[in-house]
């Protein structure tokens, strides 16, 4: 299998020093009760923002470690040529960041923080998808002080490859589609992919599933809940991924059913329905991670999710994940399910891995670092991991799943992620409100309405 090229484009080390006033004045920051954050912009590409720290004036900047990654930017070639054949202007092109005070937010619609400065920081991708290239790493000087007295403003802005195998499902998952790999303008089918009901009619269900997870029925219940479940519930949905030559090669089973929770029409954050990813091991599956889905309150009215690994525990049941990502997606605009350890921050103690951004405790004892460094046994894990598009409710979804190059080292390895990115998928209708109609292939013939 041949990768595409990318390239990840990261803010990162960003802290800020302000002069001490001799005199109160309006335009001085005082960093004991003024907070400062930024707003990074690259053109085409969402804004994205994070908190700049201080440091005292007299201070050198600490080590590039203790900072996380402030914005990532993912670049595929197309991403790349279109930046630089927009204008005769495209070899202006740059990072743009905007410096404010205050904490972060708007009050009745209104920015909070007060603008500080502005840095743009050239850069010229040409060449960046073979080498890494560093745009900046030092000090500017921002604001409109007197000469002197300007507050200096640290960052480090770098291009390095991070090529990736591309998957692309060519119909929806619970229509059992074939799955192709994309290399420039050519695509090959890889992998096909079964639905199936696990709990529901026999004749409904995929073979190869069937016959592996019978011998291990016992612990996959062991995951989910066998308790009985009242009211509407969504369950037994399952997807198998096979190789070309018909062997399964991983699957995604619902292990915990979808459930209204008491009184209401929605999966809560409280019960979510869950899916456990299998890959073959020993003549029979075994668990690779879990995924679990719900349906967020409030305005946003999202799908959360949280995807977590599963340590090799020898059979044992009780050792506990490693949470990857936990986020929301929308379920009317959809989004990209996304893990990335670019940035993370550190590891609790409960084993859950902190999601990185400039508010985390970066002084952890058990920090992880950039790529994702202490996540013993996971640490094969680093840097941005995999992504897989997912479409809103209503919308034909064919996801599109980018896995990074070291992490795929066999045919199994890159179906897992195809399995989880079907999951997150199909978690879109599990969670719709059971109000609602599924298509039919969702439903069994006795429960067409969910």
């Amino acid at each position: 299998m041949d990768p595409c090229p990318f390239v990840r484009l990261t803010v990162r080390n960003l802290a800020l020093k302000i002069p001490v006033a001799s005199k109160p004045a309006r335009s001085v920051v005082h960093p004991s009760s003024s907070p400062c954050f930024c707003k990074i912009k690259l053109k085409n590409f969402p804004l994205q923002s994070a908190v700049v720290p201080f440091i005292p004036p007299e201070s050198n900047f600490p080590d590039s470690h203790s900072h996380p990654i402030a914005a990532t930017f993912h670049l595929s070639k197309s991403d790349i040529d279109k930046l630089a054949g927009k204008s005769i202007f495209a070899g202006k092109l740059s990072v743009k960041i905007s410096i404010y005070t205050g904490r972060r937010g708007t009050t009745c619609g209104v920015n909070s923080g007060r603008l500080l400065g502005k840095v743009s920081v050239p850069i010229d991708l040409a060449g960046t998808i073979t080498k890494a290239t560093v745009f900046h790493n030092g000090w500017i000087t921002v604001g409109k002080e007197a000469k002197g007295s300007s507050a200096q403003f640290h960052l480090n802005v770098k291009a390095e490859p991070n090529p990736r195998f591309v998957f692309q499902f060519d119909g929806e998952p619970e229509c059992s589609p074939q799955v192709f790999q994309i290399q420039g303008n050519i695509s090959q089918p890889v992998f096909t992919c079964k639905f199936s009901f696990r709990n529901g009619d026999r004749n409904q269900r995929s073979r190869s599933l069937q016959s592996d997870l019978g011998r291990s029925r016992s612990w996959i219940s062991s995951f989910g809940s066998d308790r009985e479940r009242p009211g509407k519930e969504r369950k037994g949905w399952s997807i198998t991924v096979h190789d070309l030559s018909g062997s399964p090669v991983a699957a995604a089973s619902m292990v915990t059913p979808f459930v209204a929770s008491p009184g209401s029409d929605r999966v809560s954050c409280s019960n979510p329905g869950s899916w456990l990813i299998l890959r073959p091991g020993d003549g029979t599956w075994k668990p690779w991670g879990r995924l679990e889905a719900w349906r967020e309150r409030g305005g946003s009215d999202g799908l959360g999710y949280r995807f977590e690994l599963i340590p090799d525990s020898s059979g044992s049941m009780s050792a506990a994940g490693i949470v990857l990502t936990e986020s929301t997606l929308s379920t009317s605009k959809g989004g990209k399910f996304v893990i990335d350890l670019s940035s993370k921050a550190g590891i609790g103690s409960n084993g859950r891995v902190t999601p990185g951004s400039a508010t985390s405790p970066v002084n952890s004892p058990r920090g992880s670092g950039d790529y994702g460094y202490g996540l013993w046994p996971y640490c094969m894990y680093r840097g941005f991991v995999m992504s897989s598009t997912v479409e809103g409710e209503g919308k034909c979804s064919k996801p599109t799943v980018e896995v990074s190059v070291p992490h795929v080292n066999c045919t199994e390895d890159a179906a897992v992620f195809v399995a989880l990115a079907a999951a997150i998928d199909l978690s879109v209708d599990a969670c719709r409100l059971f109000s609602q109609r599924l298509r039919k292939e969702l439903c069994q013939q006795l429960d067409l309405h969910g």
